[in-house]
């Protein structure tokens, strides 16, 4: 039988507290078993499973929008030929770096942080941890630590974002938020609006219509985006000739290089990255999409985050006129 609030058990302690069992929380924890081996730590995970983002999220096409040699971990080498990865991909890695760390006996699933307090007296972190079982709190426990390690990533994975549309409840189609995506969601042959020009929606738009009549991504403002392959060819071929950690290395550090020294361009120059950036969407999408309306944000590159186009998917997609892009704000459904 669960346990009540009233039956309490005395607070357990351990040197340090991992909050989430996602990338973040792995890696956590694998330096605290490497570099701190006197110390003791557990991961408190909310869900079930493993990875966070990468076993929330189930829609259409779902993939990494950074290259799996930076985003993955310095101390496992991603050895798959695309390096943006797809979902399943991403969990097979994380599994296995929790297998090959024994890192699964430090997890404890189905607990969820309601709370936690600072008590300087005793430099101790105290969390109120709830129970979850079948979605609903089953028990409550504290527990104190003296290092607190947030790794819970940043929005909220009970529900997502969902804005007030007027007049949805007169919508006799299904609406479907990617973050619940259902299994029995079937669109071949149906015409589908995604609302959105963030990774979600440039994901989901070539994905879905393979299959859909047509789709539409409709947005209330553009947003930048870049084509570029999903293998690293350097990358690959580095493996090939060198021992995997050294080439993974120098990969590791080609990308995060190359990153920063975008990234700086963008903040020196930001003029001529965006015409590279536009003149690249333009030879993508062809002729018939407007690029000045639909393309063409009104800041500057990487005021907000880049969205990229593995392979050029999405342009391929509108050129087919399988899809289409319409940039304006909702007024009623």
């Amino acid at each position: 039988m669960a346990r009540t609030e009233s039956a309490r058990v005395v607070p357990s302690h351990v040197d340090v507290i991992v909050i989430g069992a996602g990338i973040s929380g792995i890696g956590a924890a694998y330096h605290l078993r490497t570099m701190c081996p006197d110390r003791t730590f557990t991961i408190l995970e909310a869900r079930d499973d493993i990875g966070g983002t990468w076993d929330l999220f189930r829609y259409p096409g779902v993939r990494s929008d950074s290259d799996m040699h930076t985003l993955g971990y310095s101390f496992k080498p991603w050895t798959a030929e695309r390096s943006i990865a797809d979902g399943p991909s991403i969990m097979a890695y994380l599994r296995e770096t929790v297998a090959e760390n024994d890192i699964a006996p430090h997890i404890r699933f189905g607990r969820r942080v309601r709370r936690a307090d600072w008590e300087s007296s005793t430099s101790a972190w105290t969390l109120t941890v709830e129970h979850i079982e079948a979605g609903a709190v089953a028990d409550t426990e504290e527990m104190t630590c003296s290092f607190l390690f947030v790794c819970a990533g940043y929005y909220s994975y009970r529900s997502g974002h969902t804005p007030d549309f007027p007049g949805r409840e007169r919508f006799r189609g299904r609406i479907v938020h990617p973050q619940e995506w259902p299994d029995d969601l079937d669109h071949a042959g149906r015409r589908v609006v995604v609302i959105g020009s963030g990774a979600t929606a440039v994901t989901l738009v070539p994905a879905m219509a393979d299959t859909a009549a047509h789709v539409t991504m409709l947005q209330r403002s553009p947003t930048y985006v870049v084509a570029r392959p999903d293998t690293d060819a350097i990358a690959n071929t580095l493996r090939r000739f060198l021992p995997t950690r050294l080439a993974y290395a120098l990969t590791r550090a080609k990308n995060t290089t190359m990153q920063q020294l975008v990234y700086r361009k963008t903040r020196t120059d930001p003029d001529t990255v965006r015409r590279k950036l536009l003149d690249g969407v333009r030879a993508g999408v062809g002729p018939d999409v407007d690029v000045g309306r639909h393309f063409t944000p009104s800041y500057d590159p990487w005021d907000q985050r880049l969205c990229l186009i593995p392979n050029g998917d999405l342009f391929e997609t509108l050129r087919s006129g399988r899809a289409s892009v319409v940039t304006d704000t909702i007024e009623t459904f």
